[in-house]
């Protein structure tokens, strides 16, 4: 299928409502990772930047949350959590970064040469130094569940400078939902169309776009 591109406007982030959607953005919803239906567990992402940060909000519903790890750069992948690829140079160097629903980080950057998991090199080493991540979940009176996830990467942190107006990154996020009796769920914003599930698949990568 053919990539998409997300226009990235340049917003403030509000520190005092740190899950709030900025006016001058737009939500866009995932949809399943292996043939692009809809997902059963619905995930929306915002994605805006200012100065210093690209900024990348999930919302997503839920209904059993599956976390335990603790430690920084455990196999978050595991359980539940919310990835971010990104790519702002070349597609055959990208970072991923997860945060599971306890915000625990898993960072790390990827070399793919050839853009696919078989000959890709993984360097947990590196750390997406000043990351932020905050989490809440919001459970309704009806017992339905909301899991909202923030996460602001620094543009330095990925060594590359601020966009400016028309700059372009490829990218790409993801939702990962274990659940031990219904079964897992993929989601993506570009799906791979991989079964299994694979979400390293370079050439799938989606088009920011930055504006402002």
């Amino acid at each position: 299928m053919t990539a998409e591109t997300l226009v990235v406007p340049r917003a403030a982030f509000d520190f005092e409502e740190p899950w709030a959607t900025p006016p001058e953005c737009t939500p866009v919803r995932l949809r399943a990772a292996t043939d692009a239906s809809a997902p059963r567990l619905a995930t929306s992402i915002t994605v805006w930047f200012d100065d210093a940060y690209l900024t990348v909000l999930f919302c997503a519903s839920d209904d059993r949350i599956e976390a335990s790890h603790l430690a920084h750069d455990a196999p978050l992948y595991e359980e539940d959590a919310f990835e971010l690829f990104l790519a702002p140079e070349r597609l055959t160097r990208y970072f991923e970064i997860e945060v599971s629903p306890r915000g625990t980080i898993f960072d790390a950057a990827i070399d793919s040469p050839d853009g696919v998991r078989q000959t890709m090199s993984v360097d947990r080493e590196w750390n997406c130094e000043g990351l932020f991540a905050a989490v809440r979940t919001v459970i309704e009176s009806n017992g339905t569940m909301s899991v909202d996830t923030v996460v602001r990467v620094p543009f330095a942190a990925l060594g590359c400078p601020v966009p400016s107006d028309g700059d372009t990154w490829r990218a790409n996020f993801f939702r990962i939902d274990r659940h031990p009796e219904r079964g897992d769920e993929y989601s993506a914003w570009q799906p791979t169309m991989r079964v299994p599930a694979d979400f390293h698949v370079a050439d799938a990568f989606g088009t920011l776009r930055f504006k402002g």
